[in-house]
C-alpha cells in the first residue's frame, strides 16, 4: 500500500502523464491517496511559512482538503461542462484524484529549513504544481491540447484568487483602525 502510494507521488513528480492514464491510478484506495497528499502538500505549507509567523498545521490540512475540492468543482464545470472536446469522459472522482495527485511536489515545500528559502521553493512548487495540473487535466480529460489545459486551469485559478482577495479584502475592510 505505501509502495503504491510512493509510486503515484513520484510519477507525478516526474510530471509522468502517463499516471492519468493508467487504470490503475484511479483504483479504489486512490481517492484516499489523493487526500492524503492534498492534507501533506496544505500542511508543508503551512511549516514552510512558519519560518515566517506562526501557522497551525492542522488548519492548513483541513484547509487544503477544502482546495482540492474547490479545484476539483472548478476544473469539472470548466473542462468537462464549459469546454469539452468531443472524447473528453471523465467523472468528478477522476478529477479529483487527477488534482490530488497533482499537488505532489508541493511536498517539497517540508524542506524549508531558511528563511531565505521560503519564496524560491513555493514559487518553484507552485509552477510545478501547475504543470503537473496541466499534464493531469489534458491527460485525464482527453483534451487535444495542452493550451485548452493551461485554459482550464487558469480560468480555475484565477477563479480562486479573485474570490480569496475578495475575502481578504472584506475581512481588512472590516478591522477596526487603531
Amino acid at each position: 500500500m505505501f509502495e503504491n502510494f510512493t509510486k503515484i507521488i513520484f510519477r507525478s513528480i516526474k510530471l509522468d502523464k502517463n499516471l492519468y492514464k493508467d487504470p490503475n491510478s484511479f483504483g479504489e484506495s486512490s481517492l484516499y491517496y489523493a487526500g492524503l497528499i492534498m492534507v501533506l502538500d496544505g500542511m508543508a505549507g503551512a511549516i514552510a511559512l512558519s519560518t515566517f509567523y506562526k501557522t497551525n498545521i492542522i488548519f492548513s490540512g483541513v484547509t487544503a482538503l477544502l482546495s482540492w475540492m474547490v479545484w476539483g468543482v472548478l476544473i469539472y464545470v470548466i473542462g468537462i461542462k464549459l469546454f469539452p472536446d468531443p472524447s473528453t469522459n471523465a467523472n468528478f472522482k477522476k478529477i479529483l484524484i487527477t488534482v490530488g495527485f497533482a499537488h505532489a511536489p508541493g511536498l517539497f515545500r517540508f524542506f524549508v529549513f531558511m528563511p531565505s528559502l521560503l519564496v524560491p521553493i513555493v514559487f518553484l512548487t507552485q509552477f510545478w504544481i501547475f504543470a503537473s495540473l496541466i499534464i493531469g487535466v489534458r491527460e485525464t480529460l482527453n483534451f487535444k491540447s495542452n493550451y485548452k489545459s493551461a485554459g482550464v486551469i487558469i480560468i480555475a485559478f484565477l477563479i480562486i484568487s479573485i474570490v480569496s482577495l475578495s475575502f481578504v479584502m472584506d475581512k481588512i475592510n472590516t478591522m477596526p483602525i487603531n
